[in-house]
Parts: structure tokens; C-alpha cells; sequence
């Protein structure tokens, strides 16, 4: 896991030990150690003076773990000698001047057994704790006092560890999928291994592991870069700084980093996993020791799943396959030794697989969401890489996009479970789990990750077995698991091009149906910003288009207003509907009505996440889904009045959007430049444009105001907000309703825009 990562841990240990002598000495200063003529002290000069008093270092310190920002957590323990608080005084506030953080305090033995039963933190500092100057009998005593309550109480003091373990990773999420992830509190990270450590202490269950070990030094050496770098005790490893702690550790960029965390955090976590299985039994009881049949050769045993006497996993390759989905399916963990044994013993699968181990792999993946702990104790024990080589190219790849939540890899198996609430609508159910499982696997090859995956996934399918047909299916379905969506939220649906293209790209009805069910599973599993109702019904809108033109049966028009819509009309001039998060404009159509709307909310803090603009005849109508930008929204009817005077041409906005703009701080980071694209042949009877570019308030109305100084109308439009990125695509024409032909006006109109995003 390390490569040639540099280690800190000497650096540490070498810190941690010029502490303990300055320690020392100010502890001997402080309780006035006698000297003799030449300087020196006696032995028992020195044990005379120090009798009574101990310096104890408890946190990072305490385990020669101190990074260049910590903090020194001491604690004085006395017998109750009376001049405690003037020795105290003597050694706390020279290190105070010396400007290094200090948490600190004084305790009796029993004292600080006291404070242990009551404060979780104080409990796992002295269990851990490390003497460093003064009387050697204090702290041990100390010690061995606090480990056997610990151990005494370990029923409950672990439950209250395991509450404290979750209310952390509740708040801090999860390590290997953040962004910028807390080091220290989040779910897999250093806090997780201190708490197996404290485990362990209480005799319950073993000591991590060398491989939870060494994650737990790399944790530790990206803390120390980060320290290094920032030049202070930051825990948070935010985006700016990754590409200067990848250096400091001798790691490529940021990328490279953040892959070797995940790898290092998904290790401590599923360690940690197991060892709260193992106090789990503590604390609820002995389990029903008899042996349950769940497969061929698998049994459950003590609550796990073990392998059958007498199984020789040297003898059947797909027995790994079958215990896992067994697993899966019981909603059981596989034991420890059972992966251990299959790990090391499992000869590999014959090429083309036979038909049991497909089943079994579809009977896994069809299990949802309990198989995805299942598939991570395969990951862990390096089997998946095994059975599907490509796998290690996306194992623990980072997507440095606040849109998706997961690695790649993690990602893929997600959405493989979310899939699984799909199979019973669609008719090839093995198809639909395999293709989500492979859908993103191009992401581990250079090039458009859809195209090459669709390389791969032909390639893993032939070495699975499946028939020639399937293995179409399946490079069809990863090579265009993006269509849909991409296509419901970034093109005219009444336009016929659109349906076509859509139709002749999927070329059946059998793939649009697992491309409809993936695109659902792709999204959840993705994040909330990439799936949600508006784009839902876009994707099922499409849906029903292509599937009424593959099977050549004409598609019922739609209303051209709804009920609501309709209603909004009669009013005449426009009309305004503001409910919740979604606004709705119905007005008579004419150019600009687009981004003056948008300027609108813009003025108002309201943040457009999508929007979808057309036409039904001379009226228009807009459909924007928004949030506040900060706080709570503004007023409904405030904002209903500014967006009916703005449609009555009595309000300018523009003067209202330059003081929001002049008053808005620069991105915190750098952000890649924006991009303005004429898509070719994605309509007939106007000119597509795509705009990409970094969100920000007004963003749709700069576009919008740009087109309208080219003499421009927007016909139709599709706006989508991906976390930090807009994708927006607008149909245009010119001002004799035709669309853009004369390649100097469309260079003149691509400037145009990009001159009004910067």
C-alpha cells in the first residue's frame, strides 16, 4: 500500500522524544530538583524531589504520534502534596510562552480513575497513556487502575464507544468518498484505529492488524504533510492542498493521493466492521451455535458464513462465487477465515466461465444492498481482482467531482445493488446487474470512459460465457448508459431529431428498457445532485417517446399546457406561480423572456438547479427548479411582483445583478475555464448550443442576455446544475426563426458568450 510513499514516523517519534527531555527538564525545574557542586543531581536527590509527582502525555503525544500543528495533551498526576499547583504553574506556562497548544490537567490517581469512568475521551487518553518525567509509580498505578474498570465495565463503556464511533462518522461521512475529508473523525480514519485500539485494551477483541497498521501510518503521514504544508494542526485535507501533500509524500498529484487514502480508509474500515461484529456478540450474547445448509458446500455457523466439512475450496473454482452470493442473499457476514481460506485456496475460474459462476455472480449482485459489504470482504481480500482483472484499474479511483459521492469502484457495486430494484421489469435481469456493475469501468483507460468501457465490458462478457447476442447487449448498454439522461436534460424532446437519434442508437426495445432501469441506478448511486424528480421525468418522457417509435406506433401529443399552465395563460400579460422550489412562468412568447426570468430569481439569492424552457404556440413557458443560495428564500410574493414587472418590461435587472456580482468573493479554488459548444445535427430547425461552465449567481441570465445581443431567440432550453458545474443547452435561432448556418456568425456568438462568463 505504501510504495515509495516517505514516511514522518521517525520524524515523530525523534519530535516526541526533544519534547519528553524539554518535559523533563522543566518537571525537574519546577519541583526544584536539588543540584550538586558539579551540576549533577543524586539518584536519590532526584527520586526524593520528584516523589509525588508525574508528568503523564496522553493523545498523540502519548503515542509518539505528534504531527508538526499538534497539540500537547499532559496530564500532572500528585499524591496530594500541597505545592501541586505551583509545580503545575512551573511547567505550564513556559510552554505557553514557547507558543505550542496545551491541554492540560492536574489529578490525583484517584481523581483521574474518577474522571475516566465518566468521560469517554479522558478514558481512551489514560489507557494509552506514556510516562514521561517524575514519579514512574504514579502513572502506572494510574494505569492500571483505569484499564481494569475499562476492562471491568467493558459492556458498557464499548457500547458508549461504538455511540461515539457513529454520532462521528454521521457527522464527518465517510473517508475514502470525500472530497476533503476530516482525517481524523471521519468514518475509516485515525480515530477509528484509536478506537480498535481501545477494543483491544479492554481484552474483547484483537489488535489491528498489520495492514490496518500500515493504513494507519500513511493516515498519519498525510496529517503530518498537511501540517507541514498549511503550517498549522488542520485535520481537513481541502482540495487546494492535495496536490502539495501528494509532494511532500512523494506521491505524483492529487489524484494519486487520494486513491492511496481510500484504499488506506476502506482498510481501517472494514477492519473496524469487524471488530464490532466481534464486541456485537459480546455485548448481545452467544449466538445459536448450530450449522444452517445456504448453498453447496456453504453453511451459517454462529451467525456468519462458513464453509461446509469437508469443502475443499482447491476444488471448485465458483465456490467463491457461490459463498459470497449465499452471504449476500442471508444477509450474513462471510467469516473471516472462510474469505482468508478462499483468498488463498480458490484455484481461478476457467475461461469462458461456466454457466454456475455467472448465476452466482447475478445471484450476488441481485441480493441489493446486502451485497455490497459482501463484495468489499472479497475486494479486501484481493479475490475481486482475480476474478475480474479489469477491476483494479477503478479499485479505490477517486472522482474529484462534488457530483458523486463514491469512488469509482464503489460507485459501480452501488449501483449494482440499486439496480437490483429493477429486475423484475425488465426481461433480462442478469443483463441489467452485470452492465451496472461494468457501466463505468472504461474510467480506469484513457478517452471518453463510455467508449472504452464498452471495449471492456465486451471483453469481460465473452470471459463470463455470455453468448455472442448478450455480449451486443451488454457493450450497447455500457456504451450508451449515458444516453438518456444526457439526452431528457440537454435536448428538445419535441423535437423529432432527438426521438431518432435516441431510437437509432438503442435499437431495440429490450436495451431502452435496461437503459431506462440503469440510468435510475446510475443516478442514486451517483448522488442527489445527479438524480432527482425533474430529471426523472425527463428520462421517463423520453422513455415513452423512443419506445413508441421502436415499436412504429405514433406518440399521442401531449397537452400543449398543462391544467396549471393552462390557467396561468388566462391571466393575459404573464403569470407567475412560485411554489416551493419550483417556479413557474407562463407569459407571451417573445425573445429574452428566458434570462430576464433568470435575472430575477439571480437578484433574489435563488439558485437556478435546472430549468426547461418551450413554447406552445404563442405562449411560453418556463418551469425553473431553484434553491435559496444562502438562508431562507425570499418572499413569494415579492418575488412573484419583481418577475411580473420584469415580463412587463417596467423593471431592470441588470443594475441589481452588478452589485451581487461586485459583492461576491472569488472561487476558493481555481475552476477550469468555460466551455461553449455548437452541437451539429442535434436538430433541424435550430442550432444547439451547449454552455458548460463553473455556477454562479446570474449565470443563465449572462448566457441568456448574450444571445439577445446577437440577435438570437432561445426556442427551447434544458438547464442542469451538477454540483458546482452548470450544463446548460439552448435551442436558438435567428430573429426569422432560422437556425445558424453562416460559420462567421456562429464564431461570432461562441465569443460572444464565452466574453460573458468571464
Amino acid at each position: 500500500m505504501r510504495g515509495d510513499t516517505r514516511s514522518y514516523a521517525a520524524a515523530r517519534k525523534e519530535r516526541a522524544a526533544d519534547i519528553d527531555r524539554w518535559l523533563t527538564d522543566l518537571v525537574r525545574t519546577a519541583v526544584g530538583t536539588p543540584y550538586g557542586p558539579n551540576g549533577g543531581t543524586t539518584r536519590n536527590d532526584e527520586r526524593g524531589a520528584l516523589s509525588g509527582v508525574a508528568l503523564v502525555a496522553v493523545g498523540s503525544l502519548g503515542r509518539s504520534e505528534l504531527a508538526p500543528g499538534s497539540d500537547l495533551d499532559l496530564v500532572l498526576l500528585h499524591d496530594g502534596r500541597e505545592d501541586v499547583a505551583r509545580v503545575a504553574d512551573r511547567i505550564w506556562y513556559p510552554i505557553w510562552d514557547s507558543g505550542t497548544g496545551l491541554d492540560h490537567s492536574v489529578r490525583t490517581v484517584d481523581e483521574a480513575a474518577k474522571v475516566a469512568r465518566e468521560d469517554l475521551k479522558a478514558v481512551l487518553g489514560l489507557i494509552q497513556a506514556r510516562h514521561v518525567a517524575g514519579d514512574p509509580e504514579l502513572t502506572r498505578s494510574a494505569r492500571e487502575i483505569v484499564l481494569a474498570e475499562w476492562r471491568a465495565d467493558s459492556r458498557r463503556r464499548l457500547g458508549e464507544l461504538r455511540d461515539a464511533a457513529d454520532k462521528r462518522a454521521e457527522a464527518s461521512g465517510e473517508l475514502a468518498f470525500l472530497l476533503e475529508p476530516d482525517l481524523k473523525d471521519s468514518r475509516g480514519g485515525i480515530r477509528d484505529v484509536q478506537a480498535m485500539q481501545a477494543v483491544a485494551a479492554a481484552w474483547v477483541a484483537s489488535a489491528p492488524g498489520p495492514r490496518v497498521r500500515e493504513a494507519y501510518e500513511l493516515l498519519l503521514d498525510i496529517r503530518h504533510g498537511l501540517h507541514l504544508v498549511t503550517a498549522r494542526g488542520a485535520d481537513r485535507l481541502v482540495l487546494q492542498e492535495q496536490d502539495a501533500v501528494a509532494g511532500m509524500l512523494g506521491l505524483l498529484d492529487a489524484e494519486a493521493l487520494m486513491r492511496r487514502l481510500a484504499e488506506a480508509a476502506r482498510t481501517i474500515g472494514h477492519s473496524f466492521d469487524a471488530t464490532w461484529r466481534t464486541v456485537d456478540r459480546l455485548l448481545t450474547g452467544p449466538t445459536p451455535r448450530g450449522r444452517r445448509p445456504l448453498a453447496d458446500g456453504v453453511v451459517e455457523h454462529g451467525g456468519e458464513v462458513v464453509l461446509a466439512r469437508g469443502v475443499n475450496p482447491r476444488k471448485d473454482p465458483v465456490l467463491v462465487l457461490r459463498a459470497a452470493a449465499a452471504a449476500a442473499e442471508a444477509g450474513l457476514p462471510l467469516a473471516p477465515a472462510t474469505v482468508t481460506a478462499l483468498a488463498s485456496q480458490s484455484p481461478p475460474l476457467p475461461v469462458p466461465w461456466p454457466d454456475e459462476a455467472r448465476d452466482a455472480l447475478v445471484a450476488l449482485l441481485g441480493a441489493g444492498r446486502a451485497a455490497v459489504p459482501v463484495w468489499e470482504e472479497l475486494d479486501q481480500a484481493g479475490i475481486l481482482v482475480r476474478l475480474l482483472p479489469d477491476w483494479e484499474r477503478v479499485r479505490h479511483r477517486p472522482q474529484r467531482n462534488p457530483v458523486h459521492r463514491y469512488t469509482v469502484d464503489r460507485h459501480l457495486i452501488e449501483a449494482a445493488a440499486g439496480a437490483a430494484s429493477f429486475t423484475r421489469e425488465v426481461s433480462r435481469p442478469d443483463l441489467l446487474l452485470i452492465s451496472a456493475l461494468l457501466h463505468d469501468i472504461g474510467k480506469g483507460y484513457p478517452g471518453d470512459h463510455s467508449t472504452t468501457g464498452a471495449v471492456v465490458a465486451r471483453d469481460i462478457g465473452a470471459r463470463m460465457g455470455l453468448p455472442p447476442a448478450d455480449v451486443d447487449i451488454l457493450e450497447t448498454v455500457v456504451r450508451h448508459h449515458l444516453l438518456l439522461p444526457e439526452t431528457a436534460t440537454r435536448r428538445d424532446l419535441d423535437d423529432p431529431v432527438t426521438i431518432s437519434r435516441v431510437a437509432e442508437a438503442v435499437g431495440s426495445r429490450e436495451v431502452l428498457e435496461l437503459l431506462a432501469a440503469l440510468a435510475v441506478a446510475d443516478g442514486h448511486a451517483t448522488g442527489p445532485a445527479a438524480w432527482n424528480s425533474w430529471k426523472a421525468s425527463l428520462v421517463a418522457d423520453l422513455v415513452r417517446r423512443v419506445r413508441s417509435a421502436l415499436s412504429g406506433t405514433p406518440l399521442r401529443p401531449a397537452p400543449s399546457l398543462s391544467v396549471e399552465q393552462a390557467s396561468l395563460a388566462r391571466h393575459g400579460g404573464g403569470a407567475v406561480r412560485v411554489n416551493g422550489g419550483a417556479v413557474t412562468v407562463v407569459a407571451p412568447d417573445r425573445a429574452g423572456l428566458l434570462w430576464r426570468a433568470a435575472g430575477v430569481l439571480a437578484a433574489h439569492r435563488m439558485v437556478v438547479r435546472a430549468a426547461s424552457a418551450a413554447s406552445a404556440g404563442t405562449t411560453a413557458v418556463i418551469e425553473f427548479s431553484v434553491v435559496p443560495e444562502y438562508g431562507s428564500p425570499p418572499d413569494p410574493a415579492t418575488l412573484e411582483a419583481d418577475l411580473r414587472l420584469v415580463l412587463a418590461g417596467r423593471l431592470d435587472i441588470e443594475q441589481r445583478l452588478a452589485r451581487r456580482t461586485r459583492s461576491m468573493r472569488p472561487a476558493r479554488v481555481p475552476v477550469a475555464p468555460p466551455r461553449v459548444n455548437l452541437v451539429d445535427d442535434a436538430s433541424n430547425t435550430a442550432t444547439v448550443i451547449e454552455v458548460r461552465a463553473h455556477d454562479r449567481p446570474g449565470l443563465l441570465w449572462r448566457i441568456g442576455r448574450a444571445f439577445g445581443e446577437c440577435g438570437l431567440d432561445v426556442r427551447a432550453a434544458r438547464v442542469e446544475t451538477l454540483g458546482a458545474e452548470a450544463v446548460d443547452v439552448f435551442y436558438v435561432v435567428d430573429r426569422a426563426g432560422r437556425p445558424l448556418t453562416d460559420e462567421v456568425q456562429r464564431a461570432q456568438v461562441r465569443d460572444q458568450v464565452l466574453a460573458a462568463l468571464r
